[in-house]
């Protein structure tokens, strides 16, 4: 098994050797450990730092692309040189790289496919009180969507197995944090949280100028990825409002109307109109809503596909693994799950034909070879 560690960075000259001293290079049940830089358009000597410390993979942005860029970059070079786990740090040091142990140790036992640190932000000194209740009414709101129960769902201490990965699809252009948790949960992924200490602040953050930007950003990716899973949700309750809202003037206009004094309140009738057409129209707009929710998830499971046959099938697709249990004859092994077997994709069987076969018979029926020159 192989476990990748990523550490984006943008200019950390300075605190990147604290990062990579204390990174563990042997991890229990783990074969290797690897450490990939996503160098995401520093303009210091980040890289040359981390090939003085031997590091020898890189994934590099010519400028700036954001956190969440940078997780996918990452993400999809691990996977391609044969990651079972990737390991999410930061470049500023921020978190104690001795837990990574503790961090892996789930989803490599197989008892979870994502394992969060849970920094225990109460704790933290240079927090502030307002930064501290924000931080848990943030993870409340995630907990909410994603139907969890993560203590510290800004954590960027995570670690992943490959068949998460397999499943997740970061679209953000912000952080990846709390986009994933919500995927996760609504995916029944299962999610771990390790608690751990942090280390002494050593910069502020680049993510963000002000803990207000960050809540706005945050928020907007919250309520994104909430809709891409449950649309019919927020928008069943928005009919629902305006259609009470716009039965309240011709309630209005009908008590008139019993007393006589209807005349005078037509403007009732044509409030409630518009709020009634409203309703109506988000109605018709949540369907054409979850019809794209439908559409969506089955470009996933293409997608899903696809990576398999890019990067190869997990060690333990959907938590457990698949030592012992029988693989199907066709190109991807079939995987573990709670309910048993899953195949991925389905075996060839013995009688059936190839699509070389197949290929030859109708070249031959049309007097070709198989490279399309006529025969003699």
């Amino acid at each position: 098994m192989k476990v990748f560690v990523q550490i984006p960075c943008l200019n950390e000259e300075q605190t990147l050797p604290l990062v990579l001293e204390t990174i563990p290079k042997e991890l229990p049940g783990v074969d290797s450990v690897e450490v990939l830089i996503i160098d995401d358009g520093s303009t210091d000597r980040t890289v040359e730092v981390a090939k003085e410390y031997g590091v020898t993979h890189f994934v590099r942005h010519a400028r700036n692309m954001g956190l969440a860029r940078s997780f996918r970059d990452g993400v999809d070079y691990a996977l391609a040189h044969g990651a079972d786990i990737v390991v999410n740090t930061d470049g500023d040091n921020q978190y104690k790289q001795e837990r990574i142990a503790d961090l892996v140790a789930p989803v490599v036992s197989g008892e979870a496919d994502i394992a969060i640190a849970d920094r225990q932000t109460k704790k933290i000194a240079h927090f502030s009180p307002f930064k501290k209740v924000m931080q848990q009414v943030g993870s409340h709101v995630v907990n909410i969507a994603a139907e969890t129960e993560l203590p510290d769902a800004a954590s960027g201490f995570r670690a992943y197995s490959k068949a998460s990965l397999m499943r997740l699809n970061v679209i953000t252009q912000f952080s990846y944090c709390m986009e994933t948790i919500i995927q996760a949960g609504n995916k029944r992924l299962r999610i771990a949280s390790v608690p751990i200490d942090t280390n002494p602040k050593t910069r502020e953050s680049r993510l963000f100028s002000n803990i207000f930007q960050h809540m706005a950003k945050s928020g907007s990716a919250i309520a994104r990825a909430y809709l891409m899973f449950k649309p019919h949700t927020v928008l069943l309750w928005l009919a629902g409002i305006a259609a009470v809202l716009g039965l309240v003037p011709f309630i209005r206009f009908l008590v008139f109307a019993l007393m006589g004094e209807g005349g005078g309140h037509i403007q009732s009738l044509i409030f409630g109109l518009v709020l009634l057409t409203c309703s109506f129209l988000t109605l018709v707009l949540m369907i054409i809503a979850d019809l794209q929710r439908t559409n969506r998830v089955l470009m996933e499971d293409v997608l899903e596909r696809v990576k398999l046959l890019q990067y190869g099938t997990p060690n333990h697709p959907l938590v457990g693994t698949n030592e012992g249990v029988p693989t199907s004859s066709g190109p991807l092994a079939t995987g573990w799950s709670d309910d048993g077997p899953r195949e991925y994709a389905p075996g060839v069987a013995g009688a059936a034909e190839t699509d070389e076969v197949v290929v030859d018979r109708w070249a031959t029926a049309a007097s070709r070879d198989g490279s399309g020159t006529p025969t003699a």
